[in-house]
This record gives structure tokens, C-alpha cells and sequence, in this order.
């Protein structure tokens, strides 16, 4: 009886000190995670901790979520569920900056006119119309919103970078200043767009990535004379710098880089839009390249100008002169599809993005830059000398082009500390002076500079990514290649500066079951075989039935009588329906055989999952408990 109140009081204390274990782990421990994940989906990186602890107010998050999406596509509800808890381990190591709240937009109901009014999207999932609600609005202090209209599954790997951003844009809704130097006229060519409307066409109009650019960022035009890139531009984009860009300039941009500053670069071995200019003399420009080779040698970036990058994939069927009008390959302008890096925020949504007598970039040996390719060629590419594109003849082009299996990089994010391309400012030629705001000259960068380097400065080109029609005499741009976003999105990228640059693609929470798709897959190879050989048979013995019942083949063009079916033939029709009894029967014997290994499968995972492990581990309770109680006897002893 003694035994049996000291289990009592055994099983009592055990309980207790369960329970004020739990209440203990909630009330101190509630904020401890441990993310066992193969790809760390719950584990926020560096960027993210940066911007939460940065947070200038208070941001709330309202994410809308039908559960009867989840119950009718399952995936969404895993994924839901990883949104779910990345927003609140968003709140819990954002000091209190940072709230979140749930919604479960019923039909019709309060929270669904809220959905709708913040511009989310609902998506029908029965022929019924009823719609489901996936989405997120943000908003700050000011009633600044940002939404993410629905979270698409091909957005899952980005799922950290789409949410980062959101707060980011939230907590600094001041536009980013973008500065622009070039000589190309992406603003526009008011005389050429004087001409245009006088004779009824849509010339001289800005480029349509120019009109994108300008519809989430400030731009600001910098002088390609510039001699201090102003402090308030964030991202300063360089496209088709002029061969004769001033050492004064050049300096302007390696200490913009060497302060902080973000830059893309656009240099062309040749550039289609410089050499369609007009130029001074009226005669075509014998040279449109463009190239900053003394800030490529300091940086160790790798560019030849005097090298385009032609491919077979994706090249352009042209008109070719000569005898007649023909179209062939021109492989000097194509469209890279394949060779869009998905592992970037920035190009992991884009379809295609067409370039024009592109150049190669590299990193040159030994640099100490990470080079990460944005946009390559397929191996079917080969250099071809820039000079051959001042008056191209494509099918001569054409004719003796080589792929030579490499492929090539067109675009490219380069990252590290770098080292001013200058000793010190330039000397100014005679009469210049210095502005008075020149700053004092910076050897390197403190931190890791971001930069893009695209070896295209076509890609801004309307011809090669939009059409451009007349409605109504307003011209629209109607896309088919991804050139603009390709600008934007690393644009944006750049102007969310190291936080958002860094973050990185994961996993998604769709764990395939590769070992039931591949014994799928065998059972398939090795049943469906069979199956054909039945479904084959069946089909012979019912053409057979059919004859028979007619009592014999019919004479072409002759009615037939009423058959007279003789007993041979019953017995013989009697025979065929048998036969199709039985192919039928073993065809839904070879379906069943079909899924009867992967239904062994889950049955065997199933009873590890519900019966096996709890046994396993209630086994080594009581072998422990043995144990522990063989060591008291022994020490009573």
C-alpha cells in the first residue's frame, strides 16, 4: 500500500513539474525557436533583423487569409502557414515596432469589403464564384499602404525578400532618387517628337523604361560632364557612357561608389540606339561602343569592347538583302530566356529579355569581387568581332557563325570592398574649376559596395521589348520581352540598398515525397505496357462482337439483310463477351497493381508516424526506468 501512495505521489509530481515546466517555457522561453528546416525557411537572415531594428514607427500587417483555400489546395495551406509564423517572428524581434493581424475573409461578409478595398485579390475556387483571399496590406504611421495582392506560389523561394521590402518601403515611403547619365535621349526628343505630331507619328517619345522607372523613383538627371554625383542620389544608373567621357567625370562615379553609392553600368561593344543617331555630320557613327575600362581594371570587372556575343537561341529572324527579301537568323540580337538567373529577387520573375550585340562580362583573375551572373548565353553562342556590326549582313553573319559551346555573361551583380580606380582628383583642364561641394577624395570603400554591370545598353530600346501603338492618339507600349522590369527590378534592388541586396532565396514548404514518385513512376513503366497490350485486345474482341452480331462482314455498297444468327455464332458471341468480362477485370487488376506499392508505402508510413516511433520512445521510457531502478537497488544493497 506504502508502494502504491509513493507512485501516486511519483505520477502527481511528475505532472506538476510537466505543467510548470510548459508555464515556465511560455511565460520566458516564448521567443526561443529552433528552425530545423532543411532550407532554414523560418531562420530570418541578417538584412531582415537590420531593417526590423531599424524601424523609424510603428508598422502594422493585416494578412487575409481564407482557411477554404487551404482545404481545397493543401500547398496553400503549408504555405499559409509559413507566412503565418515569418510574420510573427517579424513581430517578436521588432521591439513592439511591428504588428500583426490575422483575418479569415468570410462570403460576403465585413472583412472581405476590407480585402477588396485594399486592393487584395481574391481568387474563385468553385464554379460556384465564391472567392478565397491570400494577400497583405501593410501600412505605417502616416496611413502609407503597400499590399501584396496575392502571395503566388512562384514567389514562395522569395517569400522573406517580398515581406522585407514591404516593411522597408513602409518605414522610408520617401521615393528613392535615381540619378541618370547618359547621352542616350531616354527623356524624350522634343524635336523629334515636334516632327512627329505635325506628320501624325509617335517619334521622339521617352523610352518606355524610362517612363517605368520614373513611376516608383525620383529621377534625377546627371550631366555626363558631372564632376559630383549629388549625395541625395541613391542609385546612379550609367548607360552608354560616351567614349570620351572626362577624367573629372570618371571620378565623380568611382568616389560616388567608393562613399556608398549604388551603381548600374550599361557599356555596349555596340550600341544599336547610339548608332541609329544622327550624327553632327549627318554620315553614319563609325563608333557606338562604350566602356569604362579604367574603373573595370580597378574593380576587377573583365569587358572587351571590341567583342560582341552572338547566339543561335533565341536569335531574331530578320530581313536579309540580296537577290530577293528573305528572313534568317540575325544571332546578333536574340532573347534570353533560359539564362535569367532564378535565385535573384530582382530577375526570378522575368519570362525574357531581349538584347542587341551584346559584349561578355567576367571577373578578371584574381579579383576579389563576387561575381553573380544575371543574365547568360546558351552554349550556343560565339564572339563576333564588334567591327563586323557597323554594317551587318546577317546571313553572312549567319553563315560563318561557330558556337563554340561556352556560354557567356551579359549581365552580372558584382559585391566586395573596393579600391578607387584614382591616386587623387584629376587634374581639370584649363578655365574648369571645382565645384565648391567637392569632397575629399576616398582611397576604398568601408563596406562591401553593390553594384550591376550589363553588357547591353539596347536592352533600353523600345524596338527590342515593346510595341508601340497609336489609341486614340495616345501612344501605349505593349511589352513582349521583360527588358523594362529587368531595369526597374534591379533598380529597386539597388535602392533597398545591402539589407535587401543580401537576402536570399529558399526552399519553399512543398516537400515532394521523391520515393513514392519514383515507385510511381516504375509501377507506370512497368504495368503500362501491359495495359496497352489488354486495352488493345479489348478493343479487337469488341470489333469482333460487333461483326458478329451482323451476322458477317457487309458488301461495300450493298444494304444489308436482317442477319440470321446461327448457333455457331451465339456460342461464338457468348465467347467474346466472356473474354471481354475478363480483360476488363485484369485491366482493373493492373490499375489496382498500379497503386498497390505506393499504397503498401503510406500504410507503412503511417503506422511508423502513429504506432512505432510513440512505441519506440515508450519502450525507452520504460527501459530507462528499469534501468534507474536497478541502480536504487543496487545502492539499498
Amino acid at each position: 500500500m506504502r508502494r502504491l501512495w509513493f507512485s501516486i505521489v511519483g505520477v502527481l509530481a511528475a505532472a506538476g513539474i510537466a505543467i510548470g515546466i510548459n508555464l515556465f517555457a511560455d511565460a520566458r522561453l516564448g521567443s526561443v525557436q529552433a528552425d530545423l528546416t532543411a532550407s532554414h525557411l523560418y531562420t530570418l537572415s541578417a538584412g531582415t533583423k537590420q531593417i526590423l531594428a531599424g524601424l523609424k514607427g510603428p508598422v502594422t500587417l493585416r494578412l487575409f487569409y481564407s482557411r477554404k483555400l487551404g482545404a481545397t489546395v493543401p500547398s496553400y495551406g503549408s504555405y499559409s502557414d509559413q507566412v503565418r509564423e515569418m510574420l510573427r517572428n517579424y513581430a517578436a524581434i521588432s521591439g513592439g515596432k511591428l504588428k500583426v493581424e490575422f483575418y479569415d475573409p468570410e462570403p460576403y461578409s465585413d472583412t472581405e469589403d476590407r480585402a477588396l478595398a485594399y486592393g487584395l485579390q481574391g481568387v474563385p475556387v468553385d464554379q460556384g464564384g465564391e472567392q478565397v483571399w491570400f494577400g497583405l496590406v501593410g501600412s505605417n504611421q502616416v496611413d502609407d499602404e503597400r499590399t501584396i495582392p496575392f502571395f503566388q506560389a512562384e514567389r514562395q523561394r522569395f517569400l522573406e525578400y517580398d515581406l522585407t521590402k514591404l516593411i522597408y518601403e513602409l518605414s522610408n515611403p520617401k521615393r528613392p532618387v535615381i540619378g541618370l547619365m547618359t547621352p542616350l535621349p531616354m527623356e524624350g526628343d522634343p524635336r523629334a517628337m515636334m516632327m512627329a505630331r505635325q506628320q501624325g507619328g509617335n517619334a521622339g517619345q521617352p523610352f518606355a523604361s524610362d517612363v517605368l522607372l520614373r513611376q516608383t523613383n525620383t529621377v534625377k538627371i546627371v550631366p555626363t560632364d558631372a564632376q559630383v554625383i549629388d549625395a541625395d542620389i541613391q542609385v546612379l544608373l550609367v548607360a552608354q557612357p560616351p567614349t570620351n567621357m572626362p577624367e573629372a567625370t570618371l571620378y565623380a562615379i568611382d568616389q560616388f561608389v567608393m562613399r556608398g553609392g549604388r551603381l548600374m553600368m550599361m557599356v555596349d561593344p555596340w550600341s544599336e540606339l547610339a548608332a541609329s543617331a544622327p550624327s553632327p555630320t549627318g554620315m553614319p557613327t563609325e563608333d557606338a561602343h562604350s566602356d569604362l575600362k579604367k574603373l573595370f581594371d580597378a574593380w576587377g570587372i573583365v569587358f572587351d569592347p571590341t567583342q560582341a556575343v552572338g547566339d543561335l537561341t533565341g536569335a531574331w529572324r530578320v530581313r536579309a538583302g540580296g537577290d530577293g527579301v528573305q528572313a534568317v537568323n540575325y544571332v546578333a540580337w536574340f532573347s534570353i530566356r533560359d539564362g535569367i538567373n532564378k535565385e535573384d529577387p530582382a530577375t526570378a520573375d522575368l519570362k525574357s529579355v531581349t538584347v542587341a550585340s551584346p559584349g561578355a562580362l567576367s571577373k578578371a583573375e584574381g579579383a576579389s569581387i563576387e561575381f553573380t551572373p544575371l543574365l547568360t548565353t546558351s552554349a550556343r553562342s560565339a564572339l563576333i568581332p564588334s567591327a563586323k556590326l557597323r554594317m551587318p549582313e546577317p546571313a553572312a553573319l549567319l553563315a560563318a557563325f561557330q558556337p563554340d559551346g561556352k556560354t557567356r555573361v551579359v549581365a552580372a551583380r558584382i559585391r566586395g570592398v573596393l579600391k578607387s580606380a584614382f591616386t587623387g582628383p584629376p587634374a581639370l583642364p584649363e578655365g574648369v574649376k571645382r565645384p565648391d561641394n567637392f569632397p575629399e577624395h576616398k582611397a576604398s570603400t568601408d563596406a562591401p559596395a553593390n553594384m550591376v554591370v550589363v553588357a547591353d545598353s539596347d536592352i533600353l530600346a523600345d524596338r527590342f521589348w515593346v510595341r508601340i501603338a497609336d489609341f486614340f492618339g495616345q501612344p501605349t507600349a505593349t511589352p513582349f520581352a521583360d527588358n523594362g522590369p529587368f531595369v526597374a527590378n534591379l533598380i529597386g534592388t539597388l535602392a533597398g540598398g545591402d539589407a535587401l541586396i543580401g537576402l536570399r532565396s529558399r526552399g519553399d514548404t512543398n516537400r515532394p515525397f521523391t520515393v513514392i514518385a519514383h515507385m510511381q513512376g516504375d509501377a507506370e513503366a512497368k504495368y503500362r505496357k501491359t495495359q496497352q497490350e489488354l486495352q488493345k485486345h479489348l478493343e479487337d474482341v469488341e470489333k469482333k462482337l460487333r461483326t458478329l452480331r451482323t451476322g458477317g462482314e457487309q458488301e461495300a455498297g450493298k444494304a444489308r439483310p436482317e442477319a440470321v444468327i446461327t448457333p455457331e455464332q451465339r456460342a461464338a458471341i457468348d465467347e467474346a463477351r466472356a473474354d471481354i468480362v475478363k480483360t476488363r477485370q485484369q485491366l482493373r487488376t493492373v490499375q489496382l497493381e498500379l497503386n498497390r506499392d505506393i499504397a503498401h508505402l503510406e500504410t507503412t508510413l503511417r503506422v511508423l508516424n502513429i504506432v512505432l516511433v510513440p512505441t519506440l520512445l515508450a519502450l525507452l521510457a520504460i527501459a530507462m526506468a528499469f534501468i534507474q531502478r536497478t541502480r536504487r537497488a543496487r545502492a539499498r544493497a
